[in-house]
């Protein structure tokens, strides 16, 4: 502390008031507050969602309906790439509306990704009508894809299914709420958890 010579004893009080109030005002100082985590490459991040095609709700997961949030790892490939572009930069507590064109989704529908069966290859189910969804396996055996009926024609005895996604020629419309961000967990190395 430096004291310099006053002229009045009051004015020594207030110079050494005002540099006692200075070094408190540093020795208190809030400690910096880190800034919110952002969604990012490499973040895990939580959000709970609500789909609609059309305006009508395809899918909901909210906490409000009992669901648990979806968490991913952001970069990843988990979620279409237009939706992670609109939630990068984001903070838990965010709200985002987002529309998705079919471009920017699941593609337009494929006609070529539609084929007629033989209904009998639909063998042990009773009743086969359009909107119905079964396993299929590829030609070579090595792959399983989901196939929708979308006509039956009984009179000919064939089953057109077709390989496209349920979601192919929609826009889609989400309503996302961050929940929570946070870095991926620290690994100890190569199969070894952290100590």
């Amino acid at each position: 502390m430096v004291v310099r010579a006053a002229t009045h004893p009051h004015d020594v009080a207030l110079e050494l008031a005002h540099e006692h109030a200075h070094e408190l005002a540093h020795e208190y100082a809030p400690a910096p507050v880190s800034a919110p985590a952002r969604v990012g490459v490499g973040k895990y991040v939580t959000i709970n969602y609500t789909l609609r095609t059309n305006g009508a709700i395809r899918h909901i997961r909210s906490a409000v309906w009992g669901d648990q949030p979806l968490e991913y790892l952001h970069g990843s490939g988990r979620l279409l790439p237009a939706l992670e572009r609109a939630l990068e930069g984001k903070v838990a507590g965010e709200r985002i509306a987002v529309t998705l064109p079919p471009e920017d989704a699941y593609g337009e529908r494929d006609k070529a990704l539609q084929q007629r069966v033989p209904a009998e290859q639909f063998g042990g189910v009773d009743q086969i009508e359009p909107g119905m969804c079964f396993l299929a396996h590829s030609e070579d055996g090595r792959r399983v894809e989901n196939v929708m009926i979308t006509e039956v024609n009984e009179e000919n005895g064939f089953v057109v299914v077709d390989t496209n996604h349920p979601l192919a020629g929609m826009t889609l419309e989400f309503e996302v709420t961050v929940v929570a961000v946070r870095d991926a967990p620290a690994t100890g190395g190569c199969g070894t958890s952290p100590s």
